[in-house]
């Protein structure tokens, strides 16, 4: 059981890391609480499933090409509909809402409700002291944290990482610094739409396609989120393999866990913002200044 636990704590948590770093990243560049970011993971999924069952291409291929229009829908949403009401807090997070049901909507007269499966990339298994891994399983822990890895070195090595930084931490004084905020948040908003596709291209071979799949980890990315502190990237990290031990020894240890879930990662958020609301890693806004 400890075994399982672990291995479940790891998928579980660089799922939601993937997922938390990526709403991190657009909240803390545009100040945008993307509600439907989720909603992406989604359908990245169902582009998936499309691929391999509909036209019969090998699983890998349709991982690397989901990725690629997913993206380019999230750009385009944020163009449409985000961008032009950026600046009225309110109306952004009632539109992401409004985009997700109707994603959620699509996917349902496209597909209907069926829960359907995608095949794995890697088949087989190997028998660690008694217990059965799945080689999928372990390609998506290791597949999750390069990318994670990728994204850090993304923020800290590179020149759109220091723009994306910058202009999290002030965006007038990054205006003022010669960056074009406006393209910082257009480029954040395709990676951050980029690492949400990614990660329904590499978890759908383990979890089971529907239309409300983005629900759970909608709620779970929420409380990493607030867990972590809003805008914190090492927050988003550091909170998500934290959720998903909880998440995992809840599942495990307690009956009818896979039920609660949902409701201890909800207590866990409510907690965080009734004791510390700027969370583990909190950061001061410049509003706030």
């Amino acid at each position: 059981m400890i075994l399982d636990i672990i291995i479940s704590s790891l998928i579980n948590g660089s799922v939601y890391a993937l997922l938390a770093i990526g709403f991190s990243l657009i909240f803390g560049v545009a100040r945008i609480v993307n509600i439907a970011h989720t909603a992406f993971y989604m359908l990245a999924a169902y582009f998936i499933y499309s691929g391999t069952k509909k036209l019969g291409l090998h699983p890998a291929l349709c991982m690397l090409a989901a990725i690629v229009p997913v993206t380019l829908i999230g750009i385009l949403c944020y163009r449409l509909f985000i961008d032009p009401i950026r600046e009225h807090e309110a109306a952004v997070l009632i539109a992401t809402i409004a985009l997700a049901m109707a994603m959620q909507e699509i996917m349902l007269l496209l597909f209907t409700g069926d829960f359907l499966g995608v095949p794995s990339l890697v088949e087989g298994y190997r028998m660690v002291f008694g217990v059965k891994i799945a080689y999928q399983q372990m390609l998506t822990i290791v597949v999750a944290l390069l990318v994670l890895a990728w994204v850090w070195g993304l923020l800290l090595k590179t020149r759109l990482g220091l723009a994306i930084r910058s202009t999290a931490q002030d965006r007038e004084v990054a205006n003022l610094m010669g960056m074009n905020e406006s393209r910082v948040a257009l480029i954040t908003m395709g990676v951050s739409v980029g690492l949400a596709s990614f990660t329904g291209a590499v978890i759908a071979p383990l979890a089971i396609v529907n239309p409300f799949m983005w629900m759970h980890p909608l709620i779970m990315m929420m409380a990493v989120v607030v867990l972590g502190g809003m805008g914190s990237i090492k927050g988003s990290f550091i909170g998500a393999y934290i959720l998903g031990f909880a998440e995992a020894l809840v599942v495990f240890l307690i009956p009818m866990g896979a039920y609660l879930k949902g409701s201890v990662a909800l207590s866990i958020m409510i907690l965080v913002l009734l004791m510390r609301p700027e969370g583990l890693f909190g950061i001061a806004f410049e509003e706030e200044r």
